[in-house]
């Protein structure tokens, strides 16, 4: 063993140690690392930040962003209503819920994937009756399960992949991990939704909202496609019913029908009261293909009458537009256009100057370029129109607009923002706009037409022109520690190889711990990743154990591919802790669970995880 290898394995030791402490973050252990393996000399300065560039690392990137399309166009929220079951019960909710989140983590990142499924789990916890936790944690390992079936869906199969191209055989294909990664999330989804909830400690749930503010009134409108159209009220209230919605009033003709009937036809130009909770919101839109009234531009009418659509906003008796001026922009507007649009809820305090007047009397679009969506008023409904209902101490209003257009006006009218909260409202054209450029992106890479690096930056770029994912949302798509800490091991991972520590890890463990046994050591290499992998990031214990991998397969004289394949499963296996994996860590408050809850489900997940991906990777991957 020379001073290098001694420096190396040293520096490693010291960062996996670090990563299981969980004190400092990853990104700044990883950077650390790097820096300390130059610092040494075991890693050159011209290679320290070449990882920044590594095709993996770019991919990651681009994945998260393209994900954020889906997430923020309601993408799922159209998908969801065609999976999962109306009217089920707990099991076939459980088996569709969690099949759901492995479908969408296989094209999506998890964390994505899990976000946007969690107020579904919650509505199927509240219908069947059970703790929260029993539906979040088998929805978070199917999440995590699914990640393992495709070479995006999650970073540790394209630091594999990356790592596959160094022993001269090339990257991984995209669906190169299905035949084995599929075996295994099936075996897993199927036995937590059968059997592994039940092993759940049952919780009582916290923090889930960190406030409550009643359900929402807002209006929305029947378009010709829509599929509220020509339907009756009754019909409707079943379809709304599934996601804890209801209509509570109609408007026909600018006039206000008092108590319509079950049995009224509607039509298009209605427009509907619907009473929903906040989260529920989208998929009450969704579901009838409706349109916020914000969201219907004004057509004049060819009559005296009026206009054919609702206007986006009532005329104020305070605007007076003179024809003869010329026809300028509020400021709100040209600010709007240079913005990102965002939602925000806000409460009207007791003395807020607001109270007493409508929407229409603050000229909220004209004057500040914003949109009342919806109003919360605990207890009541008696609202007649929702732009000039006189507001309340208390009410809690959803407004569209820049942030900067609403902290004005939440300053200047004596409101206060309410804790941050995920609020999504579908449009239906940017989600199958959303969905074709992901799929796009998965075909150009899975056929090989172009690198997946090329395939997805290509995807992005689309996205942005066709205004899928603001500029602003790129950057806050990108989980930015994991691409930092990718990009940093790169380097020392390489340097695992260069300076042989890798192949002197690899013959010891060989000699005592698996005997020379070539299937002993692919279920070794399997079951150190997973075990690292409960206790540090998945992507930093596939960084460091592919390495060990290769050169393990090199001493054996096989096939690295079956023990790449070992890392990339394992790496996706993280059960035990709520610390494994990002999706564990989301459940944790919202499960009302403790740090060793996990383990009572996650056990039982990863020895079952390990006895069906071993035949499946001598029979798909063979030694």
């Amino acid at each position: 063993m020379n001073v290098d290898q001694i420096a190396l394995l040293l520096i490693l030791a010291a960062t996996v140690g670090l990563f299981v402490w969980g004190r400092w973050r990853h990104d700044l252990v990883a950077m650390g690392a790097l820096l300390a393996c130059v610092w040494t000399g075991i890693v050159s300065p011209e290679v320290a930040f070449s990882g920044f560039g590594h095709p993996a690392v770019i991919t990651v990137a681009c994945v998260l962003v393209l994900s954020r399309g889906l997430q923020t166009s309601g993408a799922v929220d159209v998908l969801t209503p065609w999976v999962l079951p109306a009217s089920a019960g707990i099991v076939p909710s459980l088996v569709a819920l969690t099949g759901l989140a492995a479908l969408l983590s296989a094209f999506m990142n998890n964390v994505g994937a899990l976000a946007l499924l969690m107020p579904v789990a919650l509505q199927v916890a509240d219908k069947q009756g059970l703790p929260p936790g029993r539906v979040l944690m088998p929805l978070a390992f199917g999440s995590i399960l699914g990640g393992m079936t495709t070479l995006i869906g999650t970073p540790p199969n394209l630091i594999v992949s990356g790592f596959r191209a160094t022993t001269g055989a090339g990257t991984f294909g995209m669906f190169d991990f299905t035949p084995v990664g599929l075996g295994v999330a099936s075996v897993g989804v199927l036995f937590v939704a059968l059997v592994g909830w039940r092993l759940v400690p049952a919780r009582e749930r916290t923090g889930i909202e960190g406030f409550v503010t009643g359900a929402y009134l807002t209006e929305a409108y029947v378009t010709e496609e829509s599929r509220a159209n020509g339907k009756t009220l009754r019909e409707i209230g079943t379809v709304l019913e599934e996601v804890d919605a209801q209509v509570v009033g109609l408007v026909r003709d600018h006039l206000r029908v008092i108590t319509p009937g079950p049995g009224r036809v509607l039509r298009a130009g209605d427009i509907l009261v619907i009473e929903a909770e906040p989260q529920a919101l989208a998929a009450a839109l969704s579901r009838l293909g409706l349109k916020l009234v914000e969201d219907v531009p004004v057509k004049p009418s060819r009559s005296n009458g009026p206009p054919t659509q609702t206007p986006a906003s009532d005329p104020s008796p305070n605007q007076e537009p003179s024809p003869e001026k010329p026809k300028t922009k509020p400021e709100a507007d040209k600010s709007a256009e240079t913005e990102e649009a965002i939602l925000m809820e806000l409460v009207a305090l007791p003395n807020a100057y607001l109270i007493g007047r409508s929407a229409t009397d603050l000229l909220l679009r004209t004057r500040f370029g914003i949109n009342l969506l919806a109003l919360s008023r605990q207890g009541r409904r008696s609202i007649r129109r929702l732009r000039t209902e006189r507001l309340q101490a208390g009410d809690v209003l959803l407004l569209q607009g820049t942030p900067d257009a609403l902290m004005s006006f939440a300053n200047e009218f004596g409101c206060v923002p309410l804790a941050s909260r995920a609020l999504r409202l579908p449009d239906r054209r940017q989600a199958w706009t959303a969905a074709l450029l992901m799929a796009a992106a998965v075909g150009g890479a899975a056929f090989g037409l172009v690198p997946a690096a090329v395939a997805f930056a290509s995807g992005v770029l689309a996205a942005l022109v066709l205004r899928v994912v603001s500029p602003r949302a790129v950057y806050e798509a990108v989980d930015w520690p994991v691409i930092v800490l990718l990009a940093a091991l790169m380097p020392v991972a390489g340097a695992m190889s260069t300076t042989g520590a890798a192949d002197l890890l690899a013959r010891f463990l060989m000699k005592h711990m698996a005997g020379g046994n070539a299937i002993l050591a692919l279920g070794l290499v399997l079951v150190v990743t997973m075990t690292l992998s409960d206790f540090m990031n998945n992507a930093a214990a596939a960084a460091v154990m592919c390495p060990l991998a290769i050169s393990t397969a090199t001493q054996l004289g096989a096939r690295p591919d079956s023990y790449l394949m070992a890392v990339a499963i394992g790496a996706s296996c993280a059960f035990l802790t709520p610390i494994g994996h990002q999706n564990n860590t989301l459940i944790l408050g919202p499960g009302g669970f403790r740090f060793g809850d996990y383990w009572r489900l996650g056990l039982p997940l990863e020895l079952l995880v390990v006895a069906i991906s071993i035949p499946l990777l001598l029979l798909v991957w063979p030694l």
